[in-house]
């Protein structure tokens, strides 16, 4: 296993559309674990594989609150397949634009099928925090971001924030 580095915005892999998955293999697994490695240590809740330069249909999860408790989730090729009319609020933060948090409101309950670790297909029906990460994560591998689902004032100010952060770091 190993930590990967995070791509931040203005990035322009994060706009990519990540490639399904044919088959999960070793290759498949080691990414699983070093993305879990990576996203444990950024500290993060979630992870897609575009957020380490990956153009695969991976994301990897936890929602465990206790380190020594981790609650690893592995969703290849998800789709949502169902959203409820429902919509909730939670405040959404990325660990490809750090220290930004902003409020975004989405379906409060969706049905994703996708494959396991082992490439097994299957199903599970989210809410609450759940829902909103699994939409958050799978956005990114159809290249959203969650600042897409803001304000174009809003957006425009983030993007150039840290487009001037990224250029004072290669000056």
């Amino acid at each position: 296993m190993a930590v990967r580095d995070i791509i931040k915005l203005p990035d322009k892999r994060l706009r990519l559309v990540s490639e399904p998955v044919k088959h999960v293999d070793a290759g498949v697994k080691k990414l699983i674990d070093d993305m879990f490695e990576t996203m444990y240590k950024a500290p993060g809740i979630g992870l897609a594989a575009i957020q380490i330069g990956v153009t695969k249909r991976v994301v990897t999860m936890d929602l465990s609150k206790k380190e020594d408790n981790h609650e690893p989730l592995v969703f290849i090729n998800p789709e949502i397949v169902w959203k409820s009319d429902e919509t909730a609020k939670y405040e959404e933060g990325c660990l490809s634009i750090p220290d930004y948090y902003e409020e975004v409101e989405r379906p409060a309950a969706v049905k994703v099928k996708y494959l396991d670790r082992d490439g097994k297909p299957a199903e599970i029906e989210a809410k609450g925090l759940l829902a909103t990460c699994l939409q958050h994560e799978i956005d990114h591998i159809n290249g959203v971001l969650f600042i897409d689902h803001l304000s174009k004032l809003k957006r425009d100010r983030v993007i150039k924030k840290f487009a001037k952060a990224a250029k004072k770091v290669e000056a």
